[in-house]
C-alpha cells in the first residue's frame, strides 16, 4: 500500500438518525418519522470524505470501544480508502454515539456520548511512527477528541511540515489561543463556530481576529451561501444550488475534500471550490457517511460549472 499524503484524527461515532417534519422541542413528541443508523463522527466522516476523494489511502487515528458498534465501524473502514492500523480499541469503553434528529428542511440537531473517543490520548499520538509523518502532506483534526490530543497530533504535523488543517467543531473557546492556532495553517469554522471562537458576529471580523491569534487562514463555511476565505486576501467562493436533503456531513465533506485538494497542491481558492463541490453533493442525500461523494463525482460537478 502507498504512503499516506494525507492523516486524519477524530472521532468515530455510530449515528443514530431519525427524519421527522420538524425537531422536537424541550417537552414535545413530534410523531410520524423515519429511523435508520449510519456510521458518522466528525473524524471519520472527514477520514472516509478524504478517502474517496483521495488517489491513495488516507491514515485515520481514532478510537473505538470493544463492542458491536466499534466493531461495525472498523469493518467500515476495512471498505474504504483508509489505513486503520493506528485506530485504537479501548476496552471497557463504549463506542461514540450521536442522536441526530433531522427535519424536512434537511436542518439538524445532534447529541454526542463520545464514549471511547475521550480515551484518544497524546500517548497514542507519541506512540505513532516518525514515517507516518514524514510521507504525508497533509495532517486534519476536528475537536470531537481531547483538546490535548489533538494539540499533540498538530505539534507532530507541524514539526514534520505538514500542513495542517483544524475543523474547530464543536467550537471549543479554550483553542482560540496563540498557543494552539500558532500550529493551525487552515482554520475552517463554520460561521456559528467562528462566533463561539471570538465572541463576533461579523463573518470577517470574526476570522480576522482568529487569524491575529496565530493560524494562517480562516476557511469559514456559510451552508447555502458558500464559503469565505480570509486570508492574505479575502475571496467569497458561491455555494452551488441543490436541494438540501440533509447537512448533518456538510462540513465534513468539505473539509475531508479540502485536505484532499490541498494535498495534490492546488491553490486554496481552488481547494475551496472543490470542497464546496463536495459539500454540495452530501447535502443531498441522507446520511453521514452514506452522502459523502467519490472524487469523480466531485469532478462531474466541477465540470459542469467549468471549474
Amino acid at each position: 500500500m502507498p504512503p499516506s499524503a494525507i492523516i486524519v484524527l477524530g472521532s468515530v461515532n455510530t449515528d443514530l438518525v431519525i427524519r421527522s417534519p420538524r425537531i422536537p422541542a424541550p417537552g414535545e413528541t413530534v410523531l410520524g418519522g423515519e429511523y435508520f443508523q449510519a456510521p458518522g463522527g466528525k473524524g471519520a466522516n472527514q477520514a472516509v470524505a478524504a478517502a474517496r476523494a483521495a488517489r491513495d489511502p488516507v491514515t485515520f487515528i481514532a478510537a473505538v470501544g470493544d463492542d458491536e458498534f466499534g466493531r461495525a465501524a472498523l469493518d467500515n473502514f476495512s471498505r474504504e480508502n483508509l489505513v486503520s492500523q493506528y485506530i485504537t480499541t479501548v476496552p471497557h469503553q463504549p463506542s461514540g454515539v450521536a442522536l441526530i434528529f433531522v427535519d424536512e428542511q434537511g436542518e439538524n440537531a445532534i447529541s454526542v456520548a463520545s464514549g471511547a473517543n475521550l480515551h484518544l490520548t497524546p500517548q497514542h499520538v507519541d506512540a505513532l511512527p516518525e514515517n507516518l509523518f514524514a510521507a504525508a502532506g497533509v495532517f486534519l483534526c476536528c475537536l470531537e477528541s481531547p483538546i490535548e490530543t489533538v494539540v499533540r497530533g498538530l505539534q507532530r504535523a507541524r514539526a514534520a511540515g505538514l500542513i495542517t488543517i483544524l475543523n474547530p467543531a464543536p467550537a471549543l473557546p479554550e483553542i482560540a489561543t496563540p498557543e494552539i492556532l500558532a500550529l493551525v495553517d487552515v482554520l475552517t469554522p463554520n460561521a456559528g463556530e467562528a462566533a463561539l471562537l471570538t465572541g463576533r458576529d461579523g463573518v470577517g471580523e470574526a476570522a480576522q481576529q482568529l487569524r491575529d491569534l496565530g493560524c494562517g487562514c480562516v476557511i469559514t463555511t456559510l451552508g447555502p451561501d458558500g464559503c469565505q476565505i480570509t486570508g492574505e486576501t479575502n475571496v467569497r467562493i458561491p455555494s452551488r444550488k441543490v436541494t438540501a436533503v440533509d447537512t448533518t456531513a456538510a462540513g465534513d465533506a468539505f473539509n475531508g475534500a479540502l485536505a484532499v485538494a490541498v494535498s495534490e497542491g492546488l491553490a486554496l481558492e481552488q481547494a475551496a471550490h472543490w470542497a464546496t463541490a463536495a459539500a454540495a453533493i452530501a447535502v443531498t442525500r441522507s446520511g453521514a457517511q452514506p452522502s459523502l461523494a467519490d472524487r469523480d463525482e466531485i469532478e462531474a460537478a466541477l465540470s459542469k460549472k467549468g471549474e
